[in-house]
């Protein structure tokens, strides 16, 4: 990837929890769209594009400290900035 297709593409890892180290608040405002298995999720808590997983909600199940309970899901991930129109740079693993 070049430097401007890197500026057009979400991280590689990203999570909406803002307690981790992959938060990033000013990527989440943009709106990133997430594509696993071929489908578009909505529900994705975390993802990581070079391992080839995500995090998703387990239901409404918390765990003893107040957060979501996630599943670890695997398979190839996609991502891209929903604000740069229908055809928009995809960051996936190569």
């Amino acid at each position: 990837m070049t430097e401007e297709t890197k500026a057009q593409t979400p991280p590689l890892h990203l999570s909406v929890n803002p307690k981790s180290t992959h938060f990033d608040v000013d990527v989440l405002q943009r709106g990133v769209g997430i594509r696993f298995k071929g489908r578009t999720r909505t529900d994705i808590e975390e993802y990581n594009i070079p391992e080839g997983w995500v995090r998703v909600q387990a239901g409404k199940t918390m765990d003893r400290h107040g957060n979501p309970l996630t599943l670890k899901l695997n398979g190839p991930v996609e991502a891209w900035f929903e604000d740069m129109g229908d055809e928009p740079p995809v960051a996936k693993a190569d």
